[in-house]
């Protein structure tokens, strides 16, 4: 207990003293930590083989090269971001300056996930640093090498007082998460997340949550099979399927189940070759908890491809499931493995309404030819993000926005999206001492007359050419005033 309040109460002061507040220094910290990923990037890759199985090549693209697109978009970006953004005056106020200033919260929480445990929590640290935050970063304990090298290098590279890092496990949390942050961030399970934001509340803290849930892939009978089953296996089948915004199961007419399952068979024989397990781009499930859990959501499926399992190495093969039922208990909970349940719709109507029954997922895929059918799907459905005809890749487009919706999440980040995230945005208007005259319409005593020219000037809409006359008769107005005044005075 006394360690966290250490931890938290070094950052909180390191904060106060205002260090982190200039775009100088926090360019110099985001600069130090793309120096970190590139000098260290072999240890990096490490960790990730030892923890997960990653190749160099699948690590690298999964896990670094997403970290250095977003250090280097917040450092090109920031002073933008960070600039006074002027907003639209009334005519009582056009006189004035009126701009929203984007503010750094003070310390935040950043609880790290194990899938990919290196970008989900190197991303949301540089939208943390970049609004100018102290940061306490906790990896996720269950990648043990990668939570290690955190420890190790971030201290190395980055002001040690305002970004420290805590590593152990549900203990270490618990104790952390009693502390007063200004904003949490995790990134787990819903049953995680509502632990973490109950604790949250306690100090009235915001929180962004970015949880999971079980995405639906529908596909239209109107489409490329061959294409759509390629994209869709990439997906479902990366990182052994343990990614949050992976297909969870697809819904597709029962005519083109077959062939489905014969598209991905192919498709995983071209990615993986005849014996997956020996490829070294196929991953491994993260500790025997989850492969158990993996293998029990098997039990009284019909397994129309793969099935096989090595407990030792924590192996199970890519696996698709047939004719599965809406009540099966792979259908209950979001899979986070390597088996993708195949469920039969008649139409796109029953596919939207199977959709919509259910919890809103993090993330809604469709695949058609028809882009008018995609973008009803789109508009009679709710879920944290959507690609048409295509998996995953909206995470990678930073212009858009990544969260959740409802049981999938709160809040989202990526690009500027995490600079905003991590942001207060203060309302300032600068007025001046001058024209006191146009302030009276608010003063005591009230009259009709006062409300009727108070409604003239907020309520009354003008075009530009007439906002100008307008302003050039009050300014007249005001002159004939001042006239008066200066000759009875």
């Amino acid at each position: 207990m006394e360690r966290m309040q250490q931890i938290v109460g070094q950052a909180r002061a390191a904060f106060n003293s205002g260090r982190c507040r200039s775009l100088r220094f926090r360019m110099q910290q985001l600069k130090a930590l793309e120096r970190m990923v590139q000098e260290k990037e072999k240890e990096i890759l490490a960790a990730l083989k030892a923890d997960l199985h990653k190749s160099g090549p699948s690590a690298y693209s999964h896990e670094i090269l997403g970290v250095l697109k977003e250090l280097a978009l917040a450092m090109d970006k920031l002073p933008s971001w960070a600039a006074p953004q002027p907003v639209k005056r009334d005519l009582l106020t056009m006189r004035d300056e009126a701009y929203v200033c984007p503010e750094p919260l003070g310390v935040v929480l950043i609880i790290g996930a194990w899938n990919y445990p290196f970008v989900l929590v190197m991303q949301p640290l540089i939208g943390a640093i970049a609004a100018g935050n102290a940061v306490v970063v906790k990896p996720s304990e269950i990648c043990e090498n990668m939570a290690r090298l955190v420890s190790d290098l971030l201290p190395q590279y980055l002001d040690q007082e305002l970004y420290p890092v805590v590593t152990g496990g549900v203990p270490e949390t618990t104790e952390l998460l009693k502390q007063r942050f200004d904003h949490i961030l995790y990134t787990g399970n819903s049953t995680v997340g509502k632990i973490v934001m109950a604790a949250a509340a306690k100090h009235l803290t915001p929180v962004t949550l970015e949880l999971g849930g079980k995405s639906p892939c529908y596909i239209d009978k109107d489409c490329d099979l061959a294409v759509a089953c390629r994209r869709i296996t990439w997906g479902k089948y990366m990182n052994c399927g343990q990614t949050c915004i992976a297909p969870d199961y697809i819904l597709c007419d029962p005519s083109i189940q077959s062939e489905v399952v014969e598209n991905i068979k192919a498709t995983l024989q071209e990615f993986y070759g005849e014996d997956v397990k020996s490829s070294p781009d196929y991953e491994r499930i993260v500790n025997k908890r989850h492969f158990k859990r993996i293998l029990g959501l098997l039990d009284g499926q019909k397994i129309a491809h793969g099935g096989e399992a090595d407990e030792a190495s924590c192996f199970i093969a890519p696996t698709i499931l047939t004719d599965v039922s809406p009540e099966s208990k792979v259908m209950e909970e979001e899979i986070f493995g390597p088996v993708l349940p195949i469920l039969t719709v008649k139409n796109v109507d029953e596919a939207i309404e199977f959709i919509n029954r259910r919890e809103k997922p993090l993330a809604l895929y469709v695949f058609s030819n028809n882009k008018k059918l995609i973008k009803r799907v789109i508009s009679e459905t709710f879920s944290g993000g959507v690609t048409g005809n295509d998996v995953i890749m909206h995470f990678f487009l930073s212009t858009l926005p990544f969260g959740g919706v409802g049981n999938s999440g709160i809040g989202s980040y990526h690009g500027k999206h995490s600079f905003e995230t991590f942001s207060h945005h203060r309302a300032c208007l600068i007025r001046d001492l001058k024209m006191e005259v146009m302030h009276k319409l608010r003063y005591p005593p009230g009259s009709q007359k006062k409300v009727d020219w108070t409604k003239f000037f907020l309520l009354k809409r003008f075009n530009k050419g007439q906002i100008g006359l307008l302003i050039l008769a009050l300014l007249g107005i005001v002159a004939a005033v001042v006239t008066i005044k200066v000759s009875f005075g």
